[in-house]
């Protein structure tokens, strides 16, 4: 048996086997050899990215960066602190900002479509934000500013004071992690590029909520060169 047939044999056991035609071809096989030949990307198999196949999904980038048909992954810093981050957390589809979700430390009723003006707990700077849902107390938000205001009519907002994050929801850019997993992450709207770290307990795809916000990250800060 030759090399690239060997090759080409375990690319397709590492793929689901489903032969659903959704990344382009219409058998797992053929989207093997078309990886393997550079006329493909990974994610066009969106089942990879499920749990069931985190670990064959690992293995698969290994076998293309072995064969310079995967580039490495640059690393993600932030800016502020210089800590490294696993991933970039991205808004979801036709959204703004990732979303946050917090708990105000405040009596005052708070509805959806509200303009809130707030602190995050260990954060010096001030948000605006925009109320998309509310459940018992628990606010989840779209940030609109500061830069919101920059050159635009005043508006109307109320201010809540501090708040303290308790979890984020967006897509991830970069390496998917386990869910119960202790992640770095840098959220694409933060606007120190602060890295954050949290816990990982929904995963669907690369849509991904992130609980147990923390800014103080427990690792030595890595400086990019």
């Amino acid at each position: 048996m030759s090399q690239d047939k060997s090759l080409k044999e375990e690319v397709t056991a590492l793929l689901p086997g489903y032969n659903c035609g959704i990344c382009g071809y219409a058998r797992c096989d053929e989207y093997a050899a078309a990886l393997l030949k550079g006329r493909a990307e990974i994610d066009r198999c969106h089942f990879m990215y499920q749990e069931l196949f985190a670990d064959n999904l690992k293995r698969l980038q290994e076998i293309l960066k072995e064969e310079n048909l995967l580039e490495e992954e640059k690393k993600i810093f932030g800016v502020l602190d210089g800590y490294e981050a696993d991933f970039i957390l991205k808004p979801l589809p036709d959204e703004g900002s990732c979303r946050e979700i917090l708990f105000p430390f405040t009596s005052t009723e708070l509805r959806k479509g509200d303009i809130i003006r707030y602190r995050p707990l260990g954060c010096p700077i001030t948000h605006f934000a925009e109320i998309i849902d509310e459940n018992h107390g628990l606010i989840t938000v779209h940030i609109v500013g500061p830069c919101h205001r920059l050159g635009m009519d005043d508006f109307e907002y109320r201010d809540i004071g501090v708040c303290m994050v308790g979890g984020f929801e967006g897509v991830i850019e970069g390496e998917l992690p386990n869910i119960g997993e202790t992640v770095r992450f840098l959220p694409a709207h933060c606007m120190m590029q602060k890295v954050h770290s949290g816990v990982v307990v929904q995963l669907e795809g690369r849509r991904a909520v992130i609980e147990g916000i923390d800014l103080k990250v427990w690792a030595p800060p890595v400086k990019a060169r």
